[in-house]
């Protein structure tokens, strides 16, 4: 069914907007980002390589960004609903999820930006555009870190999880160049979202921090994937996920926009502090 769906869509669209959109083994396990990145970072070489954000406001009437890929409104309307099927089907097709949040999230992005205007250290980060990736982070610096510093148990979690900031999937079919940084950025921190939650990378991990999301950005990817993730838990995991959604929901809401926040200046910050900055209250005792 999802073969036979792929095939129609790319059908009715043209081919550039598929172009780096090959279907990939599903995911199964943590670690297995590193498989997917590997698989589809070749075709993202091949269109400029790192996806850099330029400030500068000369833009090409097609192409906005290095990876930007125009498309037009029944395009997007057959992505989003390709993508929503596809995520739906496989939660682990971290890049259909990816293409679901472009296509369907423009205004909760501008709100997003808006948020993050409204805040000095968010403007910052508007303007010089960091990027977290291997490329950017010292890695040794921070395993050196003390125990509890938001570096060190950043980097914990990617050890432990064996995941990479490298498999993030970059932007492509925003048609706002500024829009498409917050999008990159909401992607990057994504990671550091389940450090400062204390939550592991499995599916109930997953659906906890989608739920915090969901409720912080009003992202359409993760009122999805808050809603429709349980239906892969299994009794035991709904069980903790009842107990977790109520927290997830309350710090969202509650918690100050984690986009404004300019997360490589604060590695030596130790991780109780940033959370009670940001308004992270710790999760509550769970029944076993």
């Amino acid at each position: 069914m999802g073969g036979r769906g792929m095939m129609m869509i790319r059908g009715l669209l043209k081919s550039p907007a598929w172009r780096t959109l090959k279907p990939v083994a599903p995911f199964s396990a943590a670690g297995t980002r590193l498989r997917f990145y590997q698989t589809n970072h070749a075709a993202a070489e091949e269109q400029g390589g790192d996806l850099k954000f330029s400030t500068a406001q000369e833009e090409s009437a097609r192409a906005l960004y290095p990876d930007h890929i125009p498309t037009s409104t029944l395009q997007k309307v057959l992505l989003s609903a390709g993508s929503a099927v596809m995520s739906l089907y496989d939660p682990y097709r971290h890049d259909m999820v990816a293409v679901l949040g472009e296509t369907t999230g423009a205004q909760a992005l501008q709100n997003l930006r808006d948020g993050m205007t409204r805040d000095p250290e968010g403007i910052q980060i508007l303007q010089e555009r960091p990027r977290i990736r291997m490329s950017t982070l010292d890695i040794e610096r921070l395993r050196q870190m003390p125990d509890g510093t938001f570096g060190r148990e950043y980097v914990r979690f990617l050890d432990v999880n064996r995941v990479s900031p490298d498999t993030r999937m970059p932007v492509k079919f925003v048609d706002d160049e500024e829009l498409a940084y917050v999008a990159q950025r909401y992607r990057e921190v994504h990671d550091l979202m389940h450090t400062l939650l204390g939550m592991p990378t499995n599916m109930l991990g997953e659906v906890v921090v989608k739920w915090f999301e969901a409720a912080q950005t009003g992202l359409p990817m993760c009122v999805l994937g808050a809603v429709f993730g349980p239906l892969r838990l299994n009794s035991k995991r709904l069980k903790l996920l009842a107990e977790l959604i109520p927290w997830a929901v309350q710090n969202g809401r509650s918690a100050r926009c984690v986009l404004s926040f300019y997360y490589e200046n604060r590695w030596e910050q130790s991780v109780e502090s940033l959370r009670e900055e940001i308004g992270i209250l710790p999760p509550p005792p769970i029944k076993s």
